[in-house]
């Protein structure tokens, strides 16, 4: 790849991100230390702006400085994440992106330009399940490291802003 695609394709890429409406934002719940170099593993709480009385719960391995020295590969964390999604309140559901692609929920950079951490949510109609993703993204290289969740819905009470899809 040229040096001129790849400008082009960041400056696509940083307006997208501009322009795009803005996630969620997370509340660290808690921190593991998992080494004596001070790498912890971070629990953020994350709740759905679309979905009233669904929370999120997403871990994260967050490197120390320590680690960052030792290492080399200073402005970047790995992949590796794991999410949980359950209904902490009446399910209220605004107007949410009903297609197969879903609509991010939350987002946050795993270094300093180039890989974020990533909450997708899809809705399955057949099944009447919110599906939730987490998963990295990075402006090059894709990663297979995921985790998945999910909010059944059925026999719950839920409310629909603009009425129960058909």
């Amino acid at each position: 790849m040229s040096r001129r695609t790849r400008t082009l394709l960041l400056a696509a890429a940083l307006a997208l991100t501009a322009t795009a409406a803005p996630p969620a934002r997370a509340e660290t719940v808690g921190k593991v230390g998992v080494d004596w170099l001070g790498n912890d593993i971070k629990i953020d709480a994350v709740r759905d702006p679309k979905v009233n009385g669904v929370t999120c719960h997403v871990t994260y391995f967050d490197r120390s400085v320590i680690d960052r020295l030792k290492n080399g590969n200073w402005f970047e964390d790995p992949s590796n994440n794991s999410i949980a999604c359950r209904q902490t309140g009446p399910i209220s559901i605004g107007d949410i992106d009903l297609s197969n692609e879903g609509e991010e929920v939350f987002r946050s950079g795993l270094s300093l330009i180039w890989k974020d951490l990533l909450v997708t949510r899809i809705y399955d109609k057949a099944n009447d399940t919110l599906i939730y993703l987490a998963h990295s993204r990075q402006l090059t290289d894709g990663s297979a490291k995921m985790s998945i969740t999910t909010v059944p819905l059925f026999g719950q009470t839920v409310t629909w802003e603009k009425g129960r899809p058909q």
